[in-house]
């Protein structure tokens, strides 16, 4: 050994030695924790498998897209289920008029702005016109735009709404309104008018009446009375239980006029159509008939309106 070392190592303390701990390299744990840190691998695993997409999930992998639609049972079932909607839908038109006359319906709305304005003047002035037949063609009644006699619901229907209406502003003008009692108003009225096709039907039934007249032009022709209904409330509003009882009177008296002119070529034999005398039982109480409809709507029009005027 070198003298100068050997002085050196003599003259200087010898330090205890450390124990030199290895510096962790990057993926090893740490020796002084207890549990393995797994999240940040599996941060980086599914980061690296997936990315999120634009609305912040998960986005598919292209190639799973591409595999389902590419794969001919899913192509089957899509193929299926559109012919299946197809069918359904076919199915539904065909049967639709079973249960809601959709094609009737449209011949009864087929008015125009002159129809309308016509046939108000018929229900008011009943009593200057003459030719009540409904027109034909080719077996078939013309629309209402091209025949004041024809039955319609436009009307009727226009009316009850603003029947309703109107019951509501007379209420509210006497401090009683409510939606309760508006909706008793409405329901009521809707009862008395199915109650009339019912008792019309069953007394056609039992008198053996052989007629074209169906089931909503009976709803067409009694909910023409509603008309008269609201010239008697407005009247009412205006000028008081005066003004409801001389206006409400014309309309009653008018009603009837219309109801008997008109249903007379429904329900009576053609002779008495023509104006020959009616003959035999069978005749007479197919006229009582008559008359009993067309009575019943003035004393209908009183009975929903007096109780909206005082």
């Amino acid at each position: 050994m070198h003298p100068a070392g050997l002085a050196a190592a003599a003259g200087t303390p010898r330090l205890p030695s450390k124990r030199r701990i290895p510096v962790s390299q990057p993926g090893m744990a740490d020796p002084h924790q207890l549990f393995d840190d797994t999240s940040s691998a599996q941060s980086r695993g599914y980061g690296a498998h997936r990315a999120p997409s634009s609305l912040g999930y998960p986005a598919a992998p292209a190639s799973a897209q591409a595999t389902f639609l590419n794969d001919p049972v899913s192509n089957m079932a899509m193929a299926y289920g559109s012919s299946l909607a197809a069918q359904g839908k076919e199915l539904v038109d065909k049967n639709i008029d079973r249960f809601i006359p959709v094609t009737k319906l449209k011949y009864y709305f087929a008015v125009d702005t002159m129809y309308v304005g016509k046939k108000l003047g018929l229900l008011v002035f009943p009593y200057l016109h003459q030719d009540w037949e409904v027109q034909y063609q080719q077996d078939t009644p013309v629309a209402p735009r091209f025949d004041v006699n024809a039955p319609d619901l436009y009307i009727p229907a226009m009316a009850f709404i603003t029947y309703i209406l109107v019951a509501g502003l007379a209420l509210g003008t006497q401090d009683r309104f409510s939606p309760d009692l508006l909706g008793l108003q409405a329901s009521s009225a809707l009862a008395w008018l199915t109650l009339e096709v019912l008792a019309i039907l069953l007394s056609l039934y039992l008198v053996t009446v052989n007629t074209d007249l169906t089931t909503i032009d009976l709803v067409a022709f009694l909910g023409y009375k509603y008309v008269g209904m609201i010239g008697g409330v407005l009247m009412g509003l205006l000028f008081g239980r005066i003004g409801y009882y001389l206006v409400l009177g014309w309309c009653c008296v008018s009603i009837f006029v219309f109801m008997i002119r008109t249903l007379r070529l429904k329900i009576l034999a053609e002779a008495a159509a023509e104006g020959v005398p009616v003959r035999g039982a069978r005749n007479q109480l197919r006229m009582y008939l008559t008359m009993a409809v067309a009575a019943a709507q003035p004393l209908l029009m009183y009975w929903l309106t007096f109780h909206l005027v005082r």
